[in-house]
């Protein structure tokens, strides 16, 4: 604990001085297009800038409570697909096949109209400053209101194509077996320890039936439900989770506590009430990422620092900088020159 805690002030601390120091700082993000990513890289440009994604995430959180999850999911889709470069909120249009038509997104993905809030105001305020991608991840990290906060790395470019195939593939399933997306994770630099801190991001939001209908009636193909799910909750599912139909309707990630952002998840999946046979992993198929469950449901503080320096991490993924992409005027649709 101690440890994780001197860990997390370090990066905290380190951030906070970037721009201060070289390219090569630790916690400051550095590619070959000679940028890298700090907190303070809108200070100058558009002092406001994050005060504004603040306010507009807030009244759309105040509005819809389901939206914070909804946000926070972006993040994660964006950055797992060729990097956090806004790629996700492009939609079709000539040869960009947009990454909103994946199965991982179609009919799920949400808050776009959000974001296109935020950018508006942001394009009022200091036109062609403040890229898409980095909206996004402040529009993450405002999103856990009430739970752990960070200093968002800034400085990220748009990218000005999508990739549907790397949508399809590269964003963890929620029924894939915990090889797979363990793997999944490590190909983006992230271990285990990352794995289940964001994996804690299911405390808040739905999930639509199709997402875990198997485990309720044919979870290995012998037409019995899964044996880790616990069988009163899965009877309460059953209720509105038929064998067929009724694909879209949405049930709490966290029936605990499903609008606040604690550590409820990682107790559910200890007492077999995790909803996503993704959550219920975690504790049923590894050793490492059970005893990393059971920390997390004992030490919520620990839980919200890991997610942090989890978020910060995962917010570095592959990032468009210097004079590589572009700011876009639109989220949905490439500058035209």
């Amino acid at each position: 604990m101690a440890l994780s805690t001197t860990l997390f002030f370090m990066v905290v601390t380190v951030l906070a001085i970037a721009p201060h120091l070289g390219p090569s700082v630790v916690g400051a993000h550095k590619d070959g297009g000679g940028g890298y990513l700090y907190p303070q890289f809108y200070d100058h440009s558009c002092p406001r800038a994050q005060e504004i994604v603040k306010s507009v995430v807030a009244q759309a959180v105040a509005k819809e409570t389901r939206m914070a999850a909804s946000l926070l999911r972006l993040h994660f889709h964006d950055c797992f697909v060729k990097g956090c470069d806004a790629s996700l909120l492009l939609d079709s249009s000539g040869s960009i096949i947009s990454e909103k038509r994946s199965n991982p997104n179609r009919n799920s993905a949400r808050g776009f109209e959000v974001l296109d809030a935020v950018k508006s105001a942001l394009e009022k305020e200091c036109p062609g400053t403040v890229s898409c991608a980095d909206i996004i991840a402040l529009a993450a990290r405002d999103s856990t209101a009430g739970g752990p906060s960070w200093e968002v790395p800034l400085g990220r470019r748009d990218s000005r194509g999508a990739s549907l195939s790397g949508s399809n593939n590269d964003i963890p399933a929620p029924n894939n077996t915990l090889p797979t997306i363990i793997t999944k994770f490590k190909l983006q630099g992230l271990d285990l320890v990352d794995l289940v801190a964001l994996s804690g991001s299911h405390t808040i939001g739905f999930s639509r039936c199709t997402s875990f209908r198997q485990r309720l009636y044919n979870q290995t193909g012998n037409g019995l439900p899964d044996s880790t799910l616990d069988p009163s909750y899965a009877a309460q599912l059953r209720t509105g989770c038929p064998r067929s139909g009724g694909d879209q309707n949405i049930f709490p990630l966290d029936p605990a506590s499903p609008a606040h952002f604690d550590n409820n998840y990682f107790k559910n999946i200890i007492y077999s009430k995790g909803l996503l046979n993704s959550d219920e992993v975690l504790f049923s198929k590894s050793q490492k990422t059970m005893e990393l469950v059971k920390l997390y449901a004992q030490k919520n503080d620990l839980f919200f620092q890991q997610f942090a320096i989890s978020m910060v991490k995962m917010g570095n993924i592959s990032p468009l900088t210097g004079q590589k992409g572009e700011i876009r005027k639109h989220c949905r649709k490439i500058n035209t020159y």
